[in-house]
């Protein structure tokens, strides 16, 4: 074996004791909105919060791709099957893939480049309930809302029962998804944007919308914070 494979495997074999060693990350999930939600994340399943009501996650660190939400306008069975007028997630209750647009998303991947998260919240795939994505560890004070009324402003074309679809799920082409990774801002974007500054508004959106922390921080999600 050459060097440099040596050197590559204490390398690679590095990043996985300190993943190992590293603590899960604690996501509380809080319910304020005066009507009960279905909290949903992945990985995490699902849970109902009436008004008030918190879930406590804990989320393995290197997690990527991850994500909480709030489906509206629930209903299950004793089985934990039924189905959401927003969020839902396959009729299941223990969400096992991702929600159906519309969403506010709180996004994050834990412990990644330089032992940083990466956390958001995103409109692309729409809105449907506020958002308060929050650290609450002492390495990092970063807060992120999206709390206007983009319901009830709603174009007409993303308008759709208990929320406001992203022009994405709508019209499925580039100039809207970024499938060729050179799109802009559209004028659907710049109605998102401008309610929440600090929210993806299309998949290109990093520099105003991707935020970081220490690795080993804990957070808080509020819904109608």
């Amino acid at each position: 074996m050459s060097f440099f494979k040596v050197l590559l495997s204490f390398f690679f074999l590095f990043i996985v004791l300190h993943l190992n060693l590293a603590s899960a990350a604690t996501f509380d999930i809080r319910n304020n909105c005066p009507y009960t939600v279905w909290a949903a994340a992945k990985p995490g399943g699902g849970r109902r919060l009436d008004r008030g009501q918190n879930w406590v996650l804990n989320v393995n660190p290197g997690t990527a791709g991850a994500r909480i939400w709030a489906r509206t306008n629930c209903q299950f069975d004793g089985a934990g099957r039924g189905r959401c007028q927003t969020g839902d997630c396959g009729g299941l209750l223990q969400c096992q893939a991702y929600g159906v647009p519309p969403n506010t998303l709180a996004e994050f991947a834990l412990n990644q480049f330089m032992n940083l998260d990466f956390i958001d919240i995103s409109n692309i795939d729409g809105f449907n309930v506020p958002m308060e994505f929050s650290s609450v560890s002492g390495g990092c004070n970063r807060v992120i809302r999206c709390t206007a009324d983009i319901v009830g402003q709603c174009p007409n074309q993303l308008k759709v029962p208990g929320g406001c679809n992203g022009p994405c799920p709508v019209f499925k082409t580039d100039q809207y998804c970024c499938n060729s990774g050179s799109c802009g801002p559209t004028n659907y974007s710049r109605f998102f944007k401008q309610r929440c500054p600090d929210a993806y508004s299309y998949p290109k959106d990093d520099p105003t919308s991707l935020f970081t922390c220490p690795g080993g921080t804990n957070y808080k999600v509020v819904f109608c914070p």
